[in-house]
Parts: structure tokens; C-alpha cells; sequence
């Protein structure tokens, strides 16, 4: 297990790759590079038969620039860190904090794999694995990168606590995509760790974990309403609409104080906490028999529907 920190003191659950998977991984790519160099090359041989020499040599050193070292980077961006080779194997590039790569770790890692992976053919990269503690590469030293593995074994994954069943769908109708994705990620690894934490420093995090999410989706905390419980609102309503989107509207239950057996949600209390508003929950008023059929006028203390109005 990865011993990674991020600022706000919460540990990351990640686990670095080890050396046999990701020498796999690179194989994969360099094949699929390699035989997108072949085929291009073919192509461009063709479509500059009637170049002459030097102009033919530079467009053979641009394919292989491009396919070779701009491919990969390419991949790597637009995908997150997760390469053919990569995917295959379950792995994913990260950034030391645990978030998504960018262009910027993703040309670096590049640049510098065509020295110790192409031109050592993998000597220099193996031996950097090897002596590093977390199986990195001259590539991920200098990126601020790590390889790790995506594919766990279940159950080996933090627990996320649910919010309170009053809050779900409270903020279903917020636009959350301006929050990014580092966010969500502190926000998840908060929730995880949130037994963990000394009570003073969990509630500080989550205050500001908190007003970082309330900034940018405009709806800030309920008054009374602990951070920690908000933020697994907020988390609870993306989830919910990232597997609607996935698996088709009306895939994903809220939650509802019936189900049975559910993990009763366990947050931190802060310094001073009002407690949250509980919107009591009235069954329907059943007449006795003979009462329908007497007629006489409702009493005015006992409600016929059993509707409550909101608080």
C-alpha cells in the first residue's frame, strides 16, 4: 500500500504497480505503436516516392516523433493515464496527490521514455524501478507521476458513508460539473478516512473540502448542517447521476430510511452543531369500522389524508 499524503493530511489508498505488470504494459504499447509506425510509414513511402532523399529523412523522423513519442502522450492525455497496454493490465498513471495526469505529466513521461525505454531498450527504466521504493521511473520522477493499479481485490476499497436519508436528493437539481475532478477525489478520500481523523482536524478538512465545493456549485452549507454530511450529499448526488448516465435513467435507489440492514452513516461532530431539521414522518389515519358510514364531521385534531406539509 502506497504511504501518499495529500495536503489536507488524508492517505491515499494507492497501490503502486509492480515491475512484471507494468514491463507488460509498456510491451503492449510498444507494439501497438510499433505497428502504427509500420503502417504509416508504408503509407508515407508510397505518397513520397518522387521526394528526394533529405526531404524523405525528415518526414521519417517526423512519423517517428509523432507515432512513437506524440501517440502515447495523446493517449495518455485525452485518457487519464490509462494506455492500451495499461488498460489491459489494470494500471493507470496518477499524479503524486492521487489526482489525473494532464498534457503536462503525460509529454514529460514521454520525452523521457524514449531515452531509458527506446534507446536502453528498458535497461535504465528497469533499474529505476528497481531501486525506487514505489516502482517508479526516471519518466515518473520527473513528472511528479506514479504508475498504480486499478483492479483490487473487493472489499479492499474505502468505505464512502451515505448522507442522511432527509438530505438525499436535496441538491438534485445543481450543476455540478464545475467541480473538478481533484476535488471529488479529496471529497471521497475524506469520507473514507473520516473515522481516522482527530476529531478537531477531520472537521477543519471538511469545512474547507466543503466551502471548495459550496464556491464552485453556488449552493452553500445548510445552517446547522455539518460539513462531513453535506459533502457525502454532494458526493451521493454525483454518483447517483454518473451511474444514470451509465445504466439509464431510474438505475440508482436513493437512499430511504426503510431499507433494512443499511450502515447507519456515522459523521464527526464539530465544536458547536444544531441539529438538523427532521422532517417527521406521519402514517395515514385509518377510520375504525362504521366510521365512513356514519357520516358524521371529521375531527378537527387528526388529519384524514395523513399528509404533513413540509418543515
Amino acid at each position: 500500500m502506497s504511504e501518499l499524503v495529500t495536503g489536507e493530511a488524508v492517505a491515499l489508498e494507492l497501490r503502486p504497480a509492480k515491475l512484471p505488470s507494468r514491463g507488460l504494459a509498456v510491451l503492449l504499447d510498444l507494439a501497438a505503436a510499433v505497428a502504427a509506425y509500420v503502417g504509416v510509414t508504408l503509407v508515407l513511402v508510397a505518397a513520397t516516392a518522387s521526394l528526394d532523399r533529405a526531404a524523405q529523412t525528415a518526414v521519417t523522423i517526423a512519423t517517428f516523433v509523432l507515432v512513437l513519442v506524440g501517440g502515447p502522450v495523446l493517449v495518455e492525455t485525452l485518457s487519464h493515464g490509462r494506455s492500451l497496454g495499461k488498460m489491459a493490465c489494470g494500471l493507470r498513471v496518477v499524479r503524486d496527490d492521487g489526482g489525473p495526469i494532464r498534457f503536462r505529466h503525460a509529454l514529460v513521461r514521454g520525452l523521457l521514455g524514449v531515452i531509458e525505454i527506446l534507446m536502453t531498450f528498458g535497461v535504465v527504466a528497469c533499474i529505476a524501478s528497481l531501486v525506487s521504493a514505489r516502482g517508479r521511473r526516471l519518466g515518473d520522477v520527473f513528472a511528479g507521476t506514479l504508475v498504480v493499479r486499478e483492479r483490487v481485490p473487493a472489499g479492499q476499497g474505502g468505505y464512502v458513508p451515505p448522507p442522511p436519508p432527509w438530505l438525499a436528493g436535496r441538491f438534485a437539481e445543481l450543476d455540478l460539473s464545475a467541480v473538478p475532478d481533484g476535488l471529488w477525489l479529496a471529497v471521497r478520500q475524506y469520507l473514507t478516512r473520516i473515522r481516522q481523523l482527530d476529531p478537531q482536524v477531520g472537521w477543519s478538512m471538511a469545512e474547507r473540502l466543503a466551502a471548495d465545493v459550496a464556491g464552485r456549485t453556488g449552493a452553500p452549507v445548510p445552517p446547522g448542517l455539518p460539513p462531513a454530511m453535506y459533502l457525502a450529499a454532494m458526493l451521493h448526488e454525483r454518483q447517483t447521476r454518473e451511474a444514470q448516465r451509465t445504466f439509464g435513467g431510474g438505475a440508482v435507489a436513493p437512499v430511504s430510511a426503510a431499507g433494512a440492514g443499511a450502515p447507519v452513516p456515522s459523521f464527526p461532530a464539530g465544536p458547536v452543531v444544531a441539529a438538523a431539521p427532521v422532517v417527521p414522518v406521519v402514517p395515514p389515519v385509518v377510520p375504525p369500522e362504521g366510521a365512513a358510514s356514519s357520516g358524521g364531521p371529521a375531527r378537527a385534531d387528526r388529519p384524514s389524508t395523513g399528509f404533513v406539509p413540509p418543515a
